[in-house]
C-alpha cells in the first residue's frame, strides 16, 4: 500500500506525543508492504481496529492509546491518513466527515 500524508504522522509526534513515533512507524512500515484488496483483509491482520465504512478505518496505535484513522483507495492500493490523535480528540470528531 501506498500511504499518503506521512508527514500527519510526523507532525503528531513532533507536536508533544514523542511515546508514538516507534508505534506509528512500525504501522507505517507494516501497512507499507501490505497488499489489500477489502477490509477483510485489514480486519484480518489488524482484528481490533474498527470499519467506518467501506473506505475507511480506526486503528488504534501505542497500545490503544491514539487513533489513527484511515481512507483506503483498494484498487489503486493508496491509504490516506485522516486522522491521528487522542481518544479525547477522537471523541470530537465527526468521523464521517473525513
Amino acid at each position: 500500500m501506498r500511504i499518503i500524508a506521512r508527514k500527519t504522522l510526523k507532525e503528531f509526534w513532533e507536536a508533544g506525543h514523542s511515546d508514538a513515533e516507534l508505534s506509528l512507524k512500525a504501522w507505517f512500515a507494516e501497512v507499507s508492504r501490505a497488499t489489500w484488496s477489502s477490509m477483510a483483509d485489514v480486519k484480518a491482520r489488524y482484528r481490533h481496529a474498527s470499519v467506518i465504512d467501506g473506505e475507511r478505518v480506526v486503528f488504534n496505535i501505542g497500545g490503544n492509546k491514539y487513533r489513527l484513522i484511515a481512507k483506503i483507495w483498494f484498487p489503486g492500493q493508496a491509504v490516506w491518513v485522516k486522522f491521528v490523535g487522542t481518544h479525547r480528540e477522537y471523541d470530537d470528531l465527526d468521523v464521517g466527515s473525513l
